[in-house]
């Protein structure tokens, strides 16, 4: 079936992919699971409506650009010093286990050592990209496990690339010395670009951001640009778009508009990614699937059990609970999209043939549905097997106590929303009383203007309800807001509804009729800063002449 335009084509695409998504979340089951089917049904393995072309590859790479920034974003200087280590430790340990181990299984089958080793690769690696959707729609993304996942999952990606670029090397050009030289200058090149962030980190951004964050729309339309163009500069230097992408959201980390950035772009990376997941479904070829199930079965169990049980030795080796290994260790529960790319890398220089592409292939087909329902699911999975875990954890842990002490000051007991004349005096006064206070603003020359405050703020906008999701709205027993404006108070009284919030709420009004729809939606005190300032100057005129 022939469509008359690329837009047609894709007005195609995105109704079935609605359909099939209604459908999924019907019956309860991940988006993501559904996405990847898509692909499958209208992509050249099924019904062929649908061409695995070059601008469902952009849109695609659009989407893992943005997906990787936002984990850069999230990313600061002191998270790297705590997680490095067990980041190196799982992420190098799960690598070499996993690879010796299944080598030994293919060769126990009888394939050669040459397709042994690729497969034997293909299964080392996970999905960053899948991880990182499936924890950010889980919301922990921040949590102690996500952050070590996200850490050894770079960690992998990163020794994937040098896989890669070894392959490339033996193969376009068959010597030892080509590979070397190829991997000294993209350890140079490395460098140059951790430099160049540094720089911006430093001395650009710090002035730039502010200017742009006059207009939110600008300031979204910057971020997509830095995420793309890092991506592309990461691509360029013989790194990946990935990696490029990631120091793109690290170099704005440390700025206080990333929470409004990131909350921003969740939409776009939600539907950029969905062309990903099309394109992944789209690229599996099943006509070359059938004679590789015995090995492919095997290997996929030992991807799902093996691969977190690898993880989860190491990690309570280093003093961390089985909660969290276990947690963590599911995030290696199937094999990437670069283990593919791997795949067909060797198909391309004639290290193995369709056959082993074809057993990678169904690999991934199988441990990236399971495991999608296994980290959905996790929380209930861990409570089924909590007590056979004991073994992967010492007599003691001590590990998550050392990594969180450092940041208990740092929940708020009030947040504030607005930090203008009236919202700045309130967030001084209550942290003057001894409460740890967290400050909102949209306003850059507001954010400014208390820059040397001693209480931390955030930019960001109140009239996004996402934005809610990056603050710690649970950890505050008060949420303020000295916003004038009705609309917005509004939003935020309803987003925190539905969020859940069970604390206290004050909202500021200048207009008494507006008082009883305030605590209906939820307002514990409401603020009259004109009305109160007015009646405890009369309070005080009439004290002072008493």
């Amino acid at each position: 079936m022939e469509f008359p335009s690329l837009f047609k084509e894709f007005a195609v695409l995105l109704v079935i992919s609605v359909t099939i998504g209604f459908i999924a979340t019907r019956l309860r089951q991940p988006l993501i699971v559904a996405f990847i089917a898509v692909g499958i049904l209208i992509g050249p393995p099924a019904l062929g409506l649908v061409e695995h072309g070059e601008a469902m590859e952009l849109l695609a790479e659009f989407g893992i650009a943005v997906l990787l920034f936002l984990v850069g974003l999230k990313l600061d200087l002191h998270l790297i010093r705590t997680m490095g280590p067990v980041a190196l430790a799982t992420g190098l340990g799960q690598i070499a286990f996993t690879a010796t181990l299944v080598f030994l299984i293919c060769q126990a089958f009888g394939l050669a050592v040459v397709p042994s080793l690729y497969v034997a690769a293909g299964m080392s690696f996970s999905s960053t990209i899948i991880i990182v959707k499936l924890l950010s729609d889980k919301r922990e993304i921040d949590s102690l496990h996500g952050r070590i996942a996200i850490g050894f999952l770079i960690v992998q990606d990163i020794m994937v690339i040098l896989t890669m670029i070894t392959i490339t090397a033996f193969g376009a050009m068959g010597s030892e010395s080509s590979a070397g030289l190829e991997f000294v200058r993209v350890l140079l090149s490395g460098i140059a670009l951790l430099l160049g962030v540094g720089v911006l980190m430093r001395y650009v951004l710090p002035w730039l951001v502010p200017q742009i964050a006059r207009s939110s729309e600008l300031l979204v339309l910057f971020s997509i640009a830095l995420a793309i163009g890092m991506a592309a500069l990461g691509d360029l230097i013989g790194f990946s778009k990935e990696v490029g992408a990631f120091l793109g959201g690290v170099a704005l980390a440390s700025t206080p508009y990333r929470e409004a950035i990131g909350s921003r772009l969740v939409s776009v990376r939600d539907f950029l990614l969905l062309f990903f997941f099309i394109s992944l479904g789209a690229q599996f070829d099943l006509g070359v699937l059938g004679a590789q199930v015995p090995l492919a079965l095997l290997l996929s169990a030992f991807v799902l059990v093996g691969n977190p049980m690898i993880v989860m030795a190491i990690m309570g080796t280093m003093g961390f609970r089985r909660h969290t290994s276990f947690l963590s260790g599911l995030a290696v529960a199937q094999i990437s999209e670069f283990s593919l790319i791997l795949a067909s890398l060797g198909v391309t220089v004639g290290h193995i043939d369709a056959d082993v592409a074809g057993l990678i292939t169904l690999v991934a087909l199988i441990t990236i549905g399971t495991s999608t329902y296994m980290i959905l699911y996790s929380h209930q999975l861990y409570d089924r097997l909590a007590p056979g875990l004991r073994i992967f954890e010492r007599k003691a842990p001590y590990m998550e106590d050392r990594l969180q002490t450092s940041g208990d000051g740092s929940r708020p007991d009030v947040i504030v929303f607005g930090l203008g004349r009236f919202g700045s005096r309130v967030a001084e006064g209550l942290h003057q009383q001894g409460l740890r206070v967290l400050g909102v603003d949209f306003d850059p020359v507001a954010i400014r203007e208390v820059g040397a405050a001693p209480y931390p703020v955030h930019y960001g906008d109140a009239e996004d309800p996402e934005f809610l999701t990056e603050l710690p709205i649970h950890d505050a027993n008060w949420v303020i807001s000295a916003l004038p404006d009705h609309g917005v108070n509004r939003t935020i009284l309803s987003s925190l509804r539905e969020k859940g919030y069970r604390g206290s709420v004050a909202i500021r009004t200048q207009n008494r009729d507006h008082e009883q729809e305030l605590r209906g939606l939820g307002s514990t005190l409401i603020l009259h800063p004109y009305s109160d300032a007015a009646d405890q100057a009369v309070e005080r005129i009439a004290a002072s002449t008493a």
